[in-house]
């Protein structure tokens, strides 16, 4: 049963319709009482609520209902409804705890979507979810994801308990921890596992080119649109759409992101009729997007429209004892790549890799790992080796010590490290990214940030 709760008659009605054509039985409240009322009674799983139950405007009353339904019902999931240009109210409901936002004018898709999610994570955080590694392996498939440190697979019981829903996702994690493998993870144990996984990595997009990458366009659309092209969004209809690094999206694009995501819909660049989808949307960042949001960087509407769950992938260096899982995975996958079946690792050498700090993560292990394989001179790779390889993946000053604690800001440590890849590739920007482990467009805002001169 869902409760709509709303002063309006004409709201109240057609939201009940369309939730019966849904196949959703409902309730209506008119007043933040007779709303309480009906949530202690048995058989509400869902509150679909308005912001304002009188002439004032200004959303209290519809927060401070929120908090009451919270306080009677904390696991009851609350939806809210309110204007496009008050979405700074529904950014404080969820702060507040509701599960999820819509906006005047709705769209039907837009509704069902929001009411089939939130009952569907609902759902999911019941009892008898599969828990640990070995029961994660019998109920998923988890192909390629490698990994039995406890944080870790902590985080793949959660994202495995909501894949099956149409939550939006935001991934965190440093560069080179595996979010994409996770992201492909959740849409191969979702209901759109047959359908496309679209992945667009945000910040090696020009800013000019985002509606057409995107959202598509029409021939004649620009001077150099010779012929219809899709874009990203309708390439992965009725999939999932990986929106990778999304805490280096441009502030002009983030708005238009933001009204696509909450209409459901789009418009192909050049046409004038708005283009529906059904997509799920992950997003992955290794950005702090909560300090991005405090200094103005990234939009907190924005923000709440993503990160329905979250989860964030630990490094290498906190799971270390992943490194002789992954590292031996990464070689069987290279011996067959290349030819060589015959190679294995020394004992020695495992544990030598598990003591390292990686802090390229994933990415830089596994490199290191082919690397040893492609130059090494028997069929067991050693600790020299390895080492030999690392000191190639590093490069010189590789042995210098990380300042002291409380010496230097994480800011102050991005900066010194950007300078001394520059200098140690000669200026050479597409080098320089590379081993920073970002694109250039990524690099070109950081030396902007900073004010470096390249």
């Amino acid at each position: 049963m869902i409760l709509i709760v709303d002063d309006d008659y004409s709201v109240t009605a057609s939201l009940g319709l369309l939730l019966k054509q849904k196949g959703f039985a409902s309730v209506t409240a008119t007043t933040p009482e007779s709303a309480l009322a009906e949530v202690a009674r048995p058989g509400v799983d869902l509150v679909l609520q308005d912001m304002n139950f009188s002439r004032e405007t200004s959303g209290a009353e519809g927060l401070e209902l929120l908090r009451r339904i919270r306080a009677a019902r904390p696991g009851l999931p609350v939806i809210l409804i309110t204007a496009w240009g008050s979405i700074q109210l529904a950014v404080e409901g969820m702060k507040a705890g509701a599960a999820d936002f819509i906006t005047k004018p709705w769209s039907n898709e837009q509704v069902h979507q929001a009411v089939r999610t939130a009952l569907g994570l609902a759902a999911s955080r019941g009892p008898g979810a599969p828990t640990g590694r070995s029961a994660l392996d019998a109920a998923y498939d988890l192909e390629g994801v490698i990994g039995q440190h406890p944080g870790f697979v902590e985080t793949l019981e959660l994202l495995m308990r909501v894949a099956s829903t149409d939550a939006s996702i935001l991934i965190s994690g440093d560069t080179g921890t595996g979010k994409e493998v996770l992201a492909a993870a959740v849409h191969r144990n979702s209901p759109r596992r047959r359908e496309p996984f679209i992945k667009v990595n945000l910040a090696a997009l020009p800013v000019g080119l985002f509606d057409s990458e995107l959202f598509g366009h029409v021939r004649g659309a620009f001077t150099d649109a010779r012929a219809d092209r899709p874009g990203r969004f309708a390439a992965a209809q009725g999939g999932t759409i990986l929106l990778d690094e999304i805490g280096d999206l441009d502030a002009s694009c983030q708005i238009k992101l933001l009204r696509v995501l909450q209409e459901r819909s789009f418009e192909v660049l050049g046409a004038n009729r708005p283009q529906p989808f059904d997509v799920r949307v992950i997003a992955a960042t290794n950005i702090d997007l909560e300090q991005a949001i405090r200094e103005g960087s990234f939009r907190e509407d924005l923000y709440y429209r993503i990160n329905l769950i979250r989860v964030r992938v630990p490094s290498l260096a906190e799971r270390a004892s992943d490194v002789p899982l992954l590292a031996e995975h990464f070689l069987r996958r290279a011996t067959v790549l290349h030819g060589r079946r015959d190679v294995t690792f020394e004992a020695q050498a495992l544990d030598w890799l598990a003591a390292q700090p990686w802090p390229g993560n994933i990415r830089q292990l596994e490199h290191v790992v082919e690397r040893a394989l492609l130059t090494g001179a028997t069929s067991r790779l050693g600790v020299e080796d390895l080492r030999r390889t690392l000191a190639m993946d590093v490069g010189p000053g590789r042995d210098s010590s990380l300042p002291s604690i409380g010496s230097m800001t994480l800011p102050e440590i991005e900066r010194a490290m950007i300078l001394k890849a520059l200098k140690h590739h000669d200026g050479n920007l597409t080098r320089t990214a590379e081993s920073l482990g970002m694109s250039r467009p990524a690099l070109y805002r950081r030396l902007e940030k900073y004010g470096i001169e390249a």
